[in-house]
C-alpha cells in the first residue's frame, strides 16, 4: 500500500475510540434536574450523538433564548469534562488500529458532534493526539449527524476527497451521515447501543463487534486500494 497520505480515516469519538456515555447520560440527567425535568434512559438514547443546542431544544422546546441555550450546554460539557477527567480508556481494538493506519500512511481526523474541548481532553487523556491531523468539532459545524457535514469538513481539512475516506462510527446517525457524504464506514457495536440490522440498513460498509475485528486489509479492500 502506498505511503503518500493520500487516504484518511475519520473517526467518531464516543462508542468508537471510548465509551463515556454514560458521563454524558449523568451530566444531562444533572442539567434536568436542574431544569424541573426528567431525563430518562429513552431520552438518552434519542439524543446521542447530537450537537447541544438541537439535543437542548428537543428536551425543552422552545423555553430557551439561544444565549441561555448555550450557557445549558457549556455547564452540561463542564459537568462530562469534570468526570472525564478522572480517567478514560480506549476501546478494544482503538490504539492498535490508529497506530496501524499512522504507519500505513492514512491521515486521520477526528469528526464529532461534541466540543473541542471534550475531543482534546479524551485524545490527551489516552495518549492519542499525535495520530491525527485534524480536529472538527462541533464548534465547526452548523448542522449535526445525519448532516454529513462534520466529516465533509474532516474531509476537506486533510485535503482528501470523500470517496477516499473511511469513516469510524457507532451510531445510526453517524453512518447515515457517512454514507450521506460519500464515504465509506466502519460501524462499531462495541457499546451495544444499536443493532447490526439498524447500521446495516444506515448504510455500514462493514459492521463489527470491536476494532480488533479490523485489519489495514479490510480498510484497503473498502477503499479498493
Amino acid at each position: 500500500m502506498s505511503k503518500n497520505k493520500s487516504r484518511a480515516a475519520i473517526w467518531d469519538v464516543d462508542g468508537t475510540l471510548v465509551d463515556t456515555a454514560e458521563l454524558h447520560f449523568q451530566a444531562w440527567q444533572e442539567i434536568c434536574r436542574e431544569q424541573g425535568r426528567a431525563f430518562t434512559r429513552e431520552d438518552f438514547a434519542a439524543t446521542f450523538g447530537q450537537r447541544n443546542p438541537e439535543i437542548i431544544r428537543i428536551l425543552f422546546g422552545a423555553r430557551f433564548r439561544p444565549e441561555e441555550i448555550a450557557a445549558l450546554g457549556d455547564r452540561k460539557e463542564v459537568l462530562y469534562r469534570s468526570a472525564a477527567s478522572k480517567g478514560v480508556e480506549l476501546l478494544p481494538g482503538a490504539r492498535r488500529l490508529v497506530e496501524e493506519l499512522h504507519r500505513a500512511g492514512f491521515a486521520q481526523a477526528i469528526g464529532s458532534s461534541a466540543p473541542r474541548a471534550n475531543l482534546e481532553l479524551i485524545l490527551r487523556l489516552t495518549s492519542i493526539a499525535r495520530f491525527f491531523n485534524a480536529i472538527v468539532s462541533s464548534e465547526d459545524t452548523q448542522r449535526g449527524k445525519p448532516d454529513p457535514q462534520v466529516f465533509l469538513t474532516a474531509a476537506e481539512r486533510l485535503g482528501i476527497a470523500p470517496a477516499q475516506c473511511v469513516v469510524f462510527e457507532d451510531a445510526v446517525a453517524g453512518v447515515q451521515a457517512a454514507h450521506a457524504g460519500g464515504m465509506k464506514c466502519v460501524a462499531v457495536r462495541c457499546v451495544g447501543h444499536h443493532s447490526e440490522a439498524s447500521l446495516r440498513q444506515a448504510g455500514a460498509d462493514l459492521v463489527v463487534d470491536t476494532l480488533d475485528q479490523v485489519s489495514i486489509t479490510d480498510i484497503a479492500d473498502l477503499l479498493n486500494l
